[in-house]
């Protein structure tokens, strides 16, 4: 057998193959990135359009339309984008050797923190936007 002599220890060739099995996965889920990253991208593009469409509407009927009856209408979209990051998250860590379990339990998380916020902070640019127009938004003012 052979093996490599270092000043502080021998290690054998079988070690090597040991330490390769045993840190890369031998299946690793580069089909499920793909699909996360599709699903994200996918759903990103429909719910930019969807709140395109629904302030431009809103922009034309101040009156009778609120910002707030929107979001009923962006929950589908978002919550594809969530799904999709959260798939692409989990698949990457599995990929770079984190078992599946460890990968959806960091993943997930974070995954579901961003989007809360996320949703939070767009509920509030949302809220700002009805009630004070676009110049609520509009941060040179001050």
């Amino acid at each position: 057998m052979r093996q490599i002599y270092l000043t502080f220890c021998v290690i054998s060739i079988s070690h090597f193959k040991e330490f390769r099995l045993y840190y890369f996965p031998s299946d690793p889920p580069f089909f499920l990135l793909f699909v996360g990253l599709f699903m994200g991208i996918s759903c990103g593009a429909a719910f930019e359009a969807t709140l395109k469409n629904k302030v431009k509407s809103w922009s034309q009927d101040r009156e009778n339309t609120r910002l707030s009856t929107i979001k009923g209408a962006l929950k589908l979209t978002f919550s594809g984008i969530a799904l999709g990051i959260g798939v692409f998250l989990t698949s990457g860590l599995a990929i770079f050797g984190f078992p599946n379990n460890l990968a959806a339990g960091i993943a997930l998380p974070l995954t579901l923190f961003t989007t809360f916020f996320l949703w939070y902070q767009l509920k509030g640019v949302l809220k700002e936007l009805d009630e004070g127009g676009s110049k609520a938004l509009d941060l040179d003012s001050w």
